[in-house]
């Protein structure tokens, strides 16, 4: 059964990430997918995450094709013009890849690269427009395709960052604008996450797209503390940090509270999948889809 077929009969579903390398190593695509193969129902390739060049989401997501697994490309506003876009896009379509995660992408100045101009000729929400325009066999040109793609379309929310409101409104005008499911920033605060998916489910929203739940298994203390310190928007409850502080062996802890939150988060009300986020540790993905599953 593929994605949008699990989508569509509002089956749970599971999502992993492959981050692409930099370099043209197209093996480092062929040795993770075995990871997710028979575990997940589909992979993220991420897009230049981070800001850094790497091999492109549309060229990994046709490796891991080939090797059997369901890929979901991303595509980010930062790096092209709506031309390019819809040109990859339909590229994408004819390489037989039906799903696509629309976000803005994370700003160049973080990168590598920070004097590379971003472009961000569309937003994320116009980007899923966007997509859904073509779904229905229009270019934004207004130009009517011989063929058109039928892309499943996903995008991104972030439960906690601030203001609150202002979340549960982009996802609104996501859903509005087409999209058919979301995947979450990862949790690591239960209570913001359960306050955040009680208004939505008060919204009905949860009825037009389906909710997955991100889920970061991280191998140390200075992981959490970092992404608590540096990345934006990124909500660490204390306890998480403290038990890996105190954690004998870090790792075996950091897949034991991915376990936990994957249990509690599959409780919550409107939740429809997990999205494993397994950063530069895809090794550990089967260990913690098999114990969630069998706990």
């Amino acid at each position: 059964m593929t994605f949008k077929e699990k989508l569509e009969s509002k089956q749970f579903v599971w999502c992993g990430e492959i981050g692409p390398p930099q370099s043209c190593n197209g093996d480092a695509i062929r040795n993770k997918a075995k990871y997710f193969k028979g575990f997940v129902d589909a992979v993220n390739i991420t897009d230049n995450q981070t800001a850094i060049a790497r091999l492109s989401s549309i060229a990994s997501a046709k490796i891991l094709l080939d090797e059997g697994v369901e890929p979901i490309i991303q595509m980010t506003c930062r790096d092209r013009n709506r031309l390019a876009i819809q040109s990859d896009l339909l590229g994408a379509a004819a390489l037989g890849i039906q799903n696509v995660l629309c976000l803005t992408g994370d700003y160049q100045k973080f990168g590598d690269n920070p004097e590379a101009r971003g472009v961000f000729d569309l937003d994320s929400i116009q980007l899923v427009a966007t997509v859904a325009q073509m779904n229905s066999g229009f270019l934004l040109s207004g130009t009517e395709m011989k063929k058109a793609p039928e892309f499943v379309i996903g995008a991104a929310a972030n439960p906690f960052a601030e203001p609150f409101e202002m979340r549960l409104i982009r996802l609104y005008k996501k859903i509005n604008a087409g999209a058919h499911f979301v995947q979450t920033q990862p949790v690591f605060d239960l209570e913001i996450f359960s306050r955040w998916m009680d208004r939505i489910v008060a919204m009905g929203l949860h009825e037009k797209i389906a909710i997955i739940a991100g889920v970061m298994p991280v191998k140390s203390a200075k992981a959490l503390l970092y992404m608590k310190e540096q990345v934006p928007g990124v909500k660490i409850n204390a306890e998480y940090i403290d038990r890996m502080s105190q954690a004998g062996d870090p790792k075996e802890e950091g897949v034991k509270m991915a376990v936990e939150i994957i249990q509690t988060v599959k409780k919550i009300t409107g939740v429809r999948g997990i999205h494993l986020m397994p950063v530069m540790w895809e090794s550990i993905a089967p260990t913690i889809v098999q114990e969630a599953k069998l706990t």
